[in-house]
C-alpha cells in the first residue's frame, strides 16, 4: 500500500493533472490565513489561525462589523467559508447556500435553494443541523440532509454534479460537512438511531463518481480491512475486550477488562464475530449503526484520512452482546484506496451512547506525528497517528465514573460495574450523560503554546434500556434517559488541555453546556459561544475572559476568522439547536424528551426565543 501511494505521488509530480493542481490550490488557500477554505481551516483540523491583528491587548475594542440573517430557523452549526473575496454561508435544513461578495457590502452573488421534502426533518437526529460546506477545484460541496451530495460552481452556483449518498427511506440522512482531500470528496452517514449500517465514502471531486465506501460494521471486505491492518497493535484485533461478571448482559451483570495476556488476537472478521446473539434484527451488524457524522482529518505526507465512528445500534446493550466492532472506533485509512491502516475501538460494547465521531486533531511535536481526540466518553486520547499506538488516555474531568481508567497496554476501558446499563433496569448517576463530556463541538489547537482548547458538557444521567423492535425507517433507540447537572453544579465548561502532560492547563466553568466550537489565534486568543447567547474571547494563556458580546440566539456554530483588505474579522453563527437545543426548538417539556435534554436545559427558554433564528455575526476592531 505504501509503495502504491509512493507511485501515485510520483506520477502526480511527473504529470501534473487537473486534480493535482486542485490539491495544490487548496493547500495554498489553507496556508493563506486571510482565507478559511476548509471546515476547520486546514487538513489537520486545528481550528487555528496565524492572524494576530486582533489580540489579547486590543480585543476589548472588538465591535459588531456586520451581520447576515439566514432566514432559516433551528440549529446553525459549522462555519462559513471564505475563498478569495467571497464568503459562502450555509443554513440548517433546507441547507440553503449563499455566496456573499466581500468587496461590495456583502451583497448576494448567488444563492442555491435545495428542494428537499419536509419529511426529512422527522428523521434528522438532534435537530435540523448542517455542519458546513467544503471547497475544492472551483466547486462548493454541499452535503444535503436528504443524503444528496452536490458540487456547485463557486462562481455562479450552478450544479456541476450530484451523488445520492444515503437513502432517507431507511432513516439514513447526513448532517456532516463534506471534506475535500486532494482529488476526493469525503462524506458520511447519520442514522444510528434508525438501525442504519453507516460508512465513510469517497467521491471523485471532478465528477462525483464513487471511489470507495468503508462500512463501520460487517465483513472485513465491507469495512475495507486487509493484510497489515493494526500491524503495530495486533491486540486491537482481539475477539473480546471483556469477560462477563455476574452474567454480563443480564440484569445486574457487568464486564471486567481482560489483560493483554488473556486477549485472543489477532482475529479477522471482527465486524461480524463481535455481534453475538440474542439480537433484535437478523445479524446485529447488518443494522449496526456506527454513524459517521463528525469531522475528518488528513495527513498529506502519510496519505491517511482520520475519523471516528458512532454508537452501535440499538441503545439497549443487552440485545447486542460482544464488543460490537467497528462502532465507536477511530480509523486511519489510505485516501486512495480506503483501506484501513489502523483502527482502535474506544468504548467496546457501548452501554451509554458515547459516540466516537468527535474530531481527531493532528499535530507534530519533537519528531512525533500525533493525533489527539476528546471523546464523548470523557477521556482525552493521544495516539501516534502513523501506527495508532495509544500514548495517553486520561479523564478530562474527575466526575467521569463509568470507567476508572484506560489500560494503556491494551487500550481497553476499565468499566465500573455499578454503571452498567440493562433492559428494564434504571441505572442512576452515570457520568457523563449520553451527550458526552464533549460532543460534536470541535476543539482547537494552538501550535504557538501547544495546548488544546476544549468546549465541554458537564452532565450526568439516569439510563434505562428498553425493548425495541427494528422497523426500517422508524426510530430505533431502545433506551429512555434523563440528564442532570454534574457534581460541580454547572452544566458546562471550557478548558485548555496540555496533551503532553495529559491534564488541564486551566478550566473555566459555564452555566450551560458549551455547544460551540473553538477558535484559537496567534493573537493569544481563543473564541467560543454559549447557549445563553454570549460570544466570548479568552486569553489563551490563562483563560481570563477579555471580551464578550451577546448575540440574538444561542451559539452552536464554530467561530472562524479571515482578513479582507487588511482588516481581520471574526465570525460565528448564532441560532440555538443541535442536541442541546432540539427540545427548546420543538417545544418539548418532558424530562426525558429530546433524548434527555428537555428537562436539564429547561432554563434555556429564559434566554432564547424558540425556535432559534439563524444569523451570521461578524466582528472587527
Amino acid at each position: 500500500m505504501r509503495i502504491f501511494s509512493s507511485l501515485v505521488s510520483l506520477s502526480l509530480c511527473l504529470v501534473p493533472t487537473a486534480s493535482a493542481f486542485a490539491a495544490d490550490t487548496l493547500q495554498t488557500l489553507m496556508d493563506d490565513d486571510r482565507q478559511w477554505a476548509s471546515p476547520r481551516k486546514d487538513y489537520y483540523n486545528q481550528g487555528y489561525s496565524r492572524l494576530g491583528q486582533i489580540n489579547r491587548h486590543n480585543v476589548s475594542r472588538l465591535k459588531l462589523a456586520w451581520s447576515f440573517s439566514t432566514g432559516v430557523q433551528r440549529g446553525h452549526e459549522g462555519a462559513p467559508l471564505v475563498v478569495g473575496n467571497v464568503m459562502y454561508v450555509h443554513t440548517a435544513f433546507p441547507n440553503n447556500v449563499y455566496a456573499l461578495d466581500l468587496d461590495h457590502d456583502r451583497k448576494i452573488l448567488w444563492a442555491y435553494f435545495p428542494k428537499q421534502s419536509s419529511d426529512i426533518e422527522a428523521i434528522l437526529c438532534c435537530d435540523n443541523v448542517s455542519r458546513g460546506l467544503a471547497y475544492g477545484d472551483g466547486k462548493i460541496l454541499l452535503q444535503q440532509n436528504d443524503g444528496l451530495l452536490l458540487a456547485l460552481d463557486s462562481r455562479d452556483g450552478h450544479k456541476v454534479w450530484e451523488a445520492q449518498v444515503n437513502d432517507p427511506r431507511i432513516g439514513a440522512t447526513n448532517t456532516n460537512a463534506p471534506y475535500v482531500f486532494r482529488d476526493k470528496v469525503l462524506t458520511g452517514c447519520s442514522g444510528g438511531e434508525f438501525g442504519v449500517r453507516c460508512f465513510l465514502a469517497a467521491y471523485a471531486l471532478q465528477d462525483g463518481q464513487l471511489q470507495w465506501k468503508a462500512y463501520s460494521t460487517g465483513p472485513d471486505s465491507d469495512v475495507l480491512i486487509g493484510p497489515g491492518f493494526n500491524a503495530d497493535n495486533p491486540h486491537y484485533n482481539a475477539l473480546s475486550a471483556y469477560e462477563d461478571v455476574a452474567g454480563g448482559n443480564r440484569e445486574g451483570g457487568s464486564f471486567r477488562a481482560l489483560p493483554r495476556e488473556k486477549l485472543k488476537f489477532p482475529e479477522t472478521e471482527l465486524g461480524v464475530k463481535t455481534w453475538l446473539k440474542p439480537q433484535a434484527a437478523a445479524n446485529g451488524w447488518q443494522h449496526g449503526g456506527g454513524p459517521v457524522w463528525g469531522w475528518f482529518s488528513y495527513d498529506p505526507k502519510l496519505n491517511l484520512v482520520y475519523y471516528g465512528t458512532g454508537n452501535p445500534s440499538v441503545w439497549n446493550p443487552d440485545i447486542r452482546p460482544g464488543d460490537n466492532k467497528w462502532a465507536m472506533t477511530l480509523f486511519a485509512r489510505d485516501l486512495d484506496t480506503g483501506m484501513a491502516r489502523w483502527g482502535y475501538q474506544l468504548t467496546p460494547h457501548d452501554e451509554w451512547d458515547y459516540d466516537s465521531v468527535n474530531e481527531l486533531i493532528l499535530w507534530d511535536r519533537g519528531g512525533q506525528k500525533l493525533a489527539t481526540h476528546f471523546d464523548r466518553n470523557g477521556f482525552a486520547y493521544t495516539l501516534d497517528r502513523r501506527s495508532g499506538k495509544l500514548l495517553s488516555a486520561e479523564k478530562m474531568h474527575p466526575f467521569v465514573n463509568w470507567a476508572t481508567g484506560i489500560d494503556l497496554q491494551t487500550g481497553i476501558p476499565l468499566k465500573d460495574g455499578r454503571y452498567s446499563t440493562h433492559e428494564d433496569q434504571e441505572t442512576a448517576a452515570i457520568c457523563p450523560s449520553a451527550i458526552g463530556v464533549k460532543n460534536i463541538q470541535p476543539a482547537a489547537y494552538s501550535p504557538k503554546n501547544g495546548w488544546f482548547y476544549v468546549p465541554m458538557n458537564h452532565l450526568c444521567m439516569t439510563y434505562e434500556a428498553v425493548e425495541a423492535k427494528y422497523v426500517a425507517g422508524q426510530p430505533w433507540a431502545g433506551a429512555s434517559l434523563t440528564m442532570q447537572p454534574g457534581p460541580d453544579g454547572d452544566m458546562g465548561a471550557f478548558m485548555a488541555w496540555d496533551a503532553l502532560k495529559a491534564k488541564p492547563a486551566w478550566y473555566n466553568r459555564e452555566k450551560f453546556a458549551v455547544w460551540s466550537g473553538a477558535l484559537a489565534t496567534a493573537g493569544q486568543l481563543v473564541f467560543y459561544g454559549t447557549l445563553d447567547r454570549w460570544f466570548k474571547a479568552l486569553d489563551a494563556r490563562n483563560g481570563k475572559e477579555l471580551w464578550r458580546f451577546q448575540v440574538g440566539s444561542g451559539i452552536v456554530g464554530n467561530p472562524m476568522t479571515y482578513q479582507h483588505r487588511g482588516r481581520q474579522y471574526v465570525a460565528v453563527f448564532s441560532g440555538i439547536g443541535g442536541w442541546a437545543g432540539v427540545a427548546l426548538n420543538q417545544g418539548l417539556s418532558g424530562d426525558s424528551d429530546g433524548a434527555g435534554t428537555a428537562g436539564v436545559f429547561r432554563e434555556l427558554g429564559r434566554y432564547n426565543a424558540a425556535p432559534g433564528s439563524g444569523a451570521l455575526n461578524v466582528f472587527a476592531l
